[in-house]
């Protein structure tokens, strides 16, 4: 993916959280994140060690700081109950992984088209996310 979006927009900046405890980090500007940029979208695995990416999308839908922040489910899950829970929980898109190469270089293009491209996005200063 980070290649994809280096190749297809070189100003995009593609942070990764290796679990959910610093995906929440990253997002209330803890630790080694205190200088954080806020993310304009989020693209949130469902198996997450540490802390489950429902959990992790429950928490940033229920902040006002970061609820306006698009959230899409990106997992190998086809689970109705993991559809129907993400969208419970406010996510702005249930994206089931791709395959193949050629399938996440469509993805990843269509998400650049639309969302880092043609969506205005609020820009807000970051501040700092209530545990």
């Amino acid at each position: 993916m980070r290649e994809i979006l280096r190749e297809i927009n070189p100003t995009a900046r593609l942070q990764v959280a290796t679990d959910g405890a610093e995906a929440m980090d990253f997002l209330q500007y803890q630790g080694r994140y205190l200088v954080a940029p806020r993310p304009h979208v989020i693209l949130l695995d469902l198996n997450l060690p540490k802390l489950h990416g429902r959990e992790v999308l429950a928490r940033v839908k229920a902040n006002p700081q970061s609820r306006a922040i698009p959230v899409f489910v990106l997992t190998s899950s086809e689970e109705e109950c993991d559809v129907e829970s993400s969208s419970q929980l406010m996510a702005n898109s249930y994206l089931r992984k791709p395959g193949n190469l050629d399938e996440w270089e469509q993805m990843v293009i269509s998400l650049n088209n639309f969302w880092l491209t043609q969506v205005k996005l609020p820009q807000r200063e970051h501040a700092a996310l209530p545990s």
